[in-house]
């Protein structure tokens, strides 16, 4: 069953922008907002993410001091429950107005609470607010963070301060698919023409399914089969040979080229599949290229083992020109088979479950942070023009393949050499191999820059 959201609820008097804070999260003008005060009376509750960062956000109304018998003194009872049932309270205060004799008595009634206080300081569009975000000081709820509900200013501020609250291990666990993992492997094997791909499928399938012969592109269609490898369930797709564009003229084989293509964007792992009696040529590397582009997983299979000449230093030579004319992940398994023998083929199949899991995984935050500060402190950023480039933070926005996003300022100067320092540790020490690794860089938005 899965984990609950973690609860946000949004406080503070009326009119600081709180419903425009809450549409803001939520990503939808779910809460009414007007000038007017008062516009929000009941909770409102709805499904938010920050950066990556989901939880559940709580909308209430304005904060008044009033009997509780009357409609602004009901309205409080329902914000102190709110408040009472969140795992973190946000505190909004209007850094154009500073801080209010009311905003100083909510403050004294959070104080008395056990829910832990992120306060914001809202409206903070530019320096002439600037004073009432040092007053927010003086609640004595830590740095107050500069914001604006409106621009969607501070976002990075704001996630960062919540995530203690708000990000679980054992909600982060369970977002990796588990059904995904446990469901049929989604298997596709590709080519050059006549590299063995069907005589392949028909070893694993221990039938002659496919149409097999010397001649080049018997294959024209996809073909999906279902079947069981050792109790696991894999869906397997047999595809059209990939021959260089320039040599595919006929329309039938250019539409066969674009099936495959669509069969590698719906697979999970793809197997590229080398003729040993020709080695590595170009049209590999293309393939490669494109499945790594489509952010598939990839093993790497050099078949007709069983008849190659030279076996260690073809071996070799295919490892040694792999990593250098596709440099972007190194480390791709490479396996020698057979599929006219069988030799190898069944540990193709448990290398291709295996690069699933590491494609499918999502790291623990506690640990990505861990290994992001070191990887920082090891090798810090580069200081171009001596202005250094500082990064902030990373998080794990998705899996398969597995992406990730780093905050920090003046990002757009870090130095391609350093992202890839970046990419490689994520493979090397979080547990990702040779799988595709995705990687954003984002500073935080100035609101008053200009527009084009």
């Amino acid at each position: 069953m899965a984990t609950a959201l973690p609860v946000v609820a949004i406080i503070g008097r009326p009119n600081v922008g709180k419903s425009t804070l809450f549409n803001r999260l939520v990503g939808k003008k779910l809460a009414l907002v007007d000038d007017r005060p008062g516009v929000t009376r009941d909770r409102r509750e709805g499904d938010a993410e920050l950066l990556g960062m989901p939880f559940r956000i709580v909308d209430t109304a304005g904060f008044e001091d009033e009997d509780p018998q009357t409609l602004p003194g009901r309205m409080r009872q329902q914000t102190q429950a709110a408040v009472n049932e969140a795992d973190v309270a946000l505190f909004v205060i209007d850094s154009r107005a500073g801080i209010v004799p009311l905003d100083e008595e909510i403050g004294r009634w959070l104080r008395g609470s056990d829910t832990p206080v992120v306060i914001l300081a809202n409206k903070a569009e530019g320096k002439a607010q600037d004073g009432g975000v040092y007053e927010a000081f003086n609640l004595g709820f830590g740095d107050p963070i500069p914001f604006s509900a409106e621009h969607g200013l501070g976002l990075d501020d704001l996630f960062h301060a919540l995530r203690p609250h708000v990000e679980r291990e054992e909600v982060e666990e369970e977002i990796v698919d588990e059904e995904d993992l446990s469901g049929p492997l989604k298997l596709t094997i590709v080519g050059r023409p006549n590299a063995g791909k069907s005589t392949l499928v028909n070893r694993m399938l221990g039938e002659d399914r496919m149409i097999t012969g010397p001649e080049a592109g018997i294959t024209r269609d996809s073909i999906t089969i279902d079947w069981e490898w050792q109790g696991r369930a894999v869906r397997l797709i047999d595809t059209a040979g990939l021959r260089r564009k320039a040599k595919v003229d006929d329309k039938l084989e250019k539409l066969s080229a674009a099936d495959t293509r669509r069969a590698i964007d719906f697979s999970e792992v793809v197997v590229l599949l080398l003729d040993a009696t020709r080695g590595l040529e170009a049209q590999d590397l293309r393939i490669a290229d494109q499945i790594f582009e489509e952010g598939r997983a990839m093993v790497i299979a050099l078949n007709k083992w069983d008849v190659a000449e030279n076996g260690s230093s073809l071996y070799q030579g295919v490892r040694a020109a792999l990593e250098e004319g596709f440099a972007q992940v190194k480390g791709v398994p490479l396996l020698t088979i057979s599929a006219a023998t069988g030799k190898g083929v069944d540990q193709l199949l448990q290398a291709a479950f295996d690069v699933r899991e590491a494609w499918s995984q999502r790291v623990p935050t506690s640990r990505l942070n861990r290994w992001f500060e070191d990887a920082v402190e090891r090798n810090p950023p580069p200081a171009p023009g001596g202005k250094r480039i500082k990064l902030r933070y990373v998080t794990q926005i998705k899996t398969r393949p597995p992406s990730f996003v780093i905050f920090g300022t003046r990002v757009d100067q870090l130095p391609e050499s350093y992202r890839r320092y970046l990419v490689n540790g994520i493979r090397k020490e979080l547990g990702f191999g040779a799988v595709p690794v995705r990687l954003t860089l984002r500073s935080p938005k100035n609101p008053f820059a200009p527009t084009t």
